[in-house]
């Protein structure tokens, strides 16, 4: 496939005007000669996006442990843009959560899919007082063998475990794990100083910051100054709900390349306004917005590319944003040499979007993907 007069995104950081011929992985960027398959005149060509931390969509859950359930997922992702996603799982009881691993770790890319890249194991290990739309009951101290069992039903594709540091145990358990996967701080109380012992023992990022932490005060920096000191990574939810734009803004000013924007999408995602129900407690989605009875919110109702074009629309430069929802977690999760972004040798896995950054076409493995009735 020849891929031509599009505004390339390259390994530079920045877009040129340039032309991709590919099959499944890229074969030459440059000016090249011949008819193109696609003329992306006018158009932006980006690496595929990358979702580390999502939940479900299209009214599938990854902690269901449904086959079926996440090759739903795994369309309605391929047709918003995102090429490699984490199945990411909430607070439930063992026999649940391994099963939801087994089923993740045995997933196989469908036809007009994106692939899963592994599992994002957030919880049980986390806070009662910061468990937002967690299940209080099934809620655990930091337990090392528990963290082993899960891992290995899931094929060792847990690619982070998210943590609350304070808890029992923690010190020791981010030590160990730390040493397989990545460590996040998450749904926690910790303090600063709390904070930076986790970044130290080897946690290496934040989960959704400010969400379900302390705030960042000027005389209690909390979870988010250990992380700008400790030179760690922060995941950013982009949907206008989470996060105020001017905070997204600061975010992106004081972390640069350490932003990972994510969708922390639950089953909504992709779903009309209504009522639902997670674990048996009624949801309410309203103008894109899900929320718990007593407004705790209940993951986002967005794409990552719609986190995208938000931030964008919110006056982060386009080229820092698609670092963010591209390289930057592909870097993550350890799979920079093969994806996230458009280099000779590496996965043919692009989107292209018009001025608007609007999708008009996502390509994986080297081929269009179809559109889908989901």
């Amino acid at each position: 496939m020849l891929i031509k007069n599009g505004r390339v995104f390259t390994s530079r950081n920045s877009f040129e005007e340039l032309d991709i011929r590919l099959e499944q992985d890229i074969l030459e960027i440059g000016s090249i000669e011949g008819p193109p398959d696609i003329d992306a005149q006018g158009c932006y060509v980006i690496p595929g996006l990358i979702d580390v931390h999502t939940h479900g969509a299209a009214g599938c859950d990854a902690g269901d442990g449904s086959a079926e359930g996440l090759a739903a997922m795994s369309r309605y992702y391929a047709q918003n843009g995102v090429t490699t996603f984490c199945a990411a799982t909430m607070t439930h009881k063992e026999e649940k959560l391994e099963r939801a691993l087994r089923a993740i770790g045995e997933f196989e890319r469908p036809e007009n899919g994106s692939r899963c890249a592994g599992v994002y194991l957030e919880g049980p290990f986390l806070s009662f007082e910061k468990r937002g739309a967690h299940a209080a009951e099934y809620l655990l101290a930091p337990d090392i063998e528990l963290f082993e069992r899960l891992n290995r039903a899931s094929g060792n594709k847990v690619k982070i475990v998210a943590v609350a540091p304070e808890l029992p145990r923690a010190a020791g358990f981010i030590k160990h794990v730390s040493q397989s996967c990545r460590v996040s701080i998450a749904h926690t109380t910790a303090d600063y100083d709390t904070a930076m012992r986790a970044i130290n023992l080897g946690a290496s990022q934040v989960t959704h910051l400010f969400n379900g932490m302390n705030g960042f005060l000027h005389r209690e920096p909390g979870p988010a100054g250990a992380a700008l000191d400790g030179g760690i990574d922060v995941e950013l939810i982009c949907d206008g709900f989470h996060i105020h734009p001017s905070v997204v803004r600061g975010v992106f000013a004081m972390f640069k390349d350490r932003v990972l924007m994510i969708s922390d999408s639950l089953k909504w995602a992709g779903l009309p306004d209504g009522s639902y129900e997670l674990d048996g407690r009624p949801v309410t989605v309203k103008g894109g917005r899900a929320a718990l009875p007593d407004g705790t919110l209940a993951g986002s109702c967005i794409s990552l590319l719609q986190a995208l074009q938000n931030v964008v629309a919110w006056g982060i430069p386009l080229e820092q944003a698609v670092a963010s929802a591209t390289i930057l977690p592909a870097r993550a999760i350890g799979i920079d040499n093969s994806f996230g972004s458009i280099e000779v040798g590496k996965r043919a896995d692009l989107l292209i979007l018009d001025s608007r950054l609007s999708l008009v076409k996502t390509v994986i493995d080297g081929r269009v993907v179809e559109p889908v009735h989901l």
